[in-house]
């Protein structure tokens, strides 16, 4: 969806370019975080694809077309744009705000209030309460939802966000984020996103471009990156804590021991032990009929018991890992409990398998790629 081709961008006078040969692709509906030192050329090229800058030489493309082939207009129904400092106009309601585009497209007033209704609805903020309101009424969460509403107004292909989150005190910051991901699932817009947060970077996008002094260093997926930083430069740039740092990559449905082992409410203590044996394992999950955990069950526990467990048998478990959650939120919870290990269930809390401390170390040893 958009594609730059040796883009480069040299200012009368400067001893190096700003941006220098720079050339990647974005998929259609992928977020992309373009990441690096301040100055490194990251808003620059930002600003070329919007035509805020023209490039000194290089081509770009939007969905297979040269921008230089499109009037301002159709630029703007291409691209919507979001800036750190959100950009609303103080004087106009959030209605007005949103429709500034629709408006200069010639929409008449009825279709503009509908689709800022619509898109106030989206990122979750209730028409009847917000259109008439005044950027002043609202927090600085609620104003950048306004922005992020007003950029996606007639509905282009392509958005450009420049620090979008920045000036967002950090709780509140995790928050819009959240919300952000989840209102992409449902408007799928192909998303080029400036940030100096490499945290950011690995919770927003499908892939991430670091630069440099304008040059790209790298250019792959926040795993890859932060499995096989591709110069002294990256690694440093990500951090020494990037193996931590891909806990947020991970889901516990990929992250299952090979041992998914569980004892049944009516079976024998004698296979449950068994399997304990077999297996190398402390403790089994009792499962009911329908696959839900009553309990676990530990070596010390299933010695005490003659003929089939029952329900009653169980120590309660203490937590679980939904199949869905990322691993730094499970590991986050086994610390809590004192655990090494949290029996992982789906979303209608059927058991699928275990998730194990030391099973995640292994993990992070491996690059993606390998682990598949």
């Amino acid at each position: 969806m958009i594609k730059l081709s040796n883009i480069t961008k040299r200012y009368e006078g400067a001893s190096a370019p700003v941006v220098d040969g720079i050339d990647m692709e974005v998929g259609a509906g992928e977020i992309c975080v373009l990441l690096g030192p301040s100055g490194c050329g990251k808003t620059t090229t930002l600003k070329m694809i919007n035509r805020l800058i023209q490039p000194t030489s290089g081509k770009i493309f939007i969905d297979g077309r040269d921008t230089d082939e499109f009037d301002v207009v159709e630029l703007r129904r291409q691209i919507g744009y979001v800036i750190q400092q959100i950009g609303l106009f103080p004087n106009m309601t959030v209605e007005e705000n949103i429709g500034v585009v629709p408006r200069l497209l010639g929409w008449d007033k009825a279709k503009a209030k509908r689709r800022a209704a619509e898109l106030l609805e989206i990122v979750a903020l209730d028409p009847s309460i917000y259109l008439s309101r005044y950027p002043k009424d609202l927090s600085g969460g609620q104003q950048q939802r306004v922005g992020v509403a007003r950029a996606l107004a007639i509905d282009p292909p392509v958005m450009l966000m420049d620090e979008p989150f920045g000036a967002i005190d950090p709780i509140n910051r995790e928050l819009i984020q959240d919300e952000f991901l989840r209102i992409q699932q449902q408007v799928k817009k192909t998303i080029m996103f400036v940030s100096h947060d490499i945290d950011e970077a690995v919770k927003m996008a499908d892939r991430i471009a670091i630069f440099s002094s304008g040059r790209l260093e790298q250019f792959d997926t926040p795993d890859t990156i932060l499995a096989r930083p591709a110069s002294q430069f990256i690694a440093g740039f990500v951090g020494a804590d990037r193996a931590l740092k891909r806990l947020r990559l991970v889901r516990a449905r990929d992250a299952l021991s090979a041992c998914d082992c569980a004892a049944r409410v009516g079976e024998s203590s004698d296979r449950a032990r068994a399997l304990l044996e077999q297996h190398g394992i402390e403790q089994i999950i009792l499962l009911d009929a329908t696959d839900k955990p009553q309990g676990y069950l530990s070596a010390a526990r299933l010695r005490t018991i003659d003929g089939n467990l029952l329900a009653a048998h169980a120590n309660p478990v203490q937590g679980f890992a939904r199949q869905s959650d990322d691993l730094r939120s499970v590991i986050s919870s086994m610390f809590a409990l004192g655990q090494s290990w949290l029996p992982t269930v789906d979303d209608d809390g059927r058991f699928v398998g275990y998730v194990n401390q030391a099973h995640i170390v292994d993990m992070l040893r491996l690059p993606s790629e390998t682990r598949a």
